[in-house]
């Protein structure tokens, strides 16, 4: 039996040894290589009621607005209306290659905020995105602000607000 590498330690014969660090998604980026209006888009998704029943459970938010059909109707709402948080959670950075661009040089999450402008279903499909609005240089370290934005498969703007990220100059 062989270890299908080609020998010890699983490199193929005549091949460099395989290097963890220089795997990456994108290149390497550091805070003076991104620009104001650059945009990193999240992959759609389409929110299912058991989207919404797993984020009920992680928040421990049991208000009936977000599971009981017949509540929801009797307030004004045509079906249960999706957490505004998890709404949210689709802008967090990972959710795009932002962090894959900066990793090296992540420092923090430094803030956030959010309005909410339209209700989101179970099927509903969002597409999520931050652009860069704002880049400040400090000392050793810079401050990146994201305006966050969701729309819907109508279009129509569902949530918007802004991040802000603490990098590595």
């Amino acid at each position: 039996m062989t270890d299908g590498g080609g020998g010890a330690g699983g490199h193929a014969r005549g091949m460099a040894a395989f290097d963890p660090g220089t795997h990456t998604v994108v290149p390497a980026r550091r805070f003076a290589d991104l620009r104001v209006g650059e945009v990193f888009n999240a992959p759609s998704r389409t929110v299912t009621d058991a989207h919404a029943a797993a984020f009920q459970t992680v928040s421990a938010d049991n208000h009936p607005i977000h599971y009981d059909q017949v509540y929801a109707r009797a307030h004004g709402h045509a079906a249960p209306v999706v957490h505004g948080l998890q709404v949210l959670a689709f802008t967090a950075p990972g959710a795009t290659l932002f962090p894959q661009y900066i990793g090296d040089v992540f420092v923090a999450f430094a803030g956030l905020s959010a309005e909410f402008h339209r209700e989101v279903h179970a099927g509903d499909t969002l597409y999520p995105s931050l652009t860069i609005i704002g880049l400040e240089p400090g000392d050793g370290t810079g401050v990146v602000t994201a305006r966050a934005a969701v729309h819907n498969q109508r279009g129509e703007l569902v949530l918007s607000g802004e991040h802000r990220y603490v990098l590595k100059l």
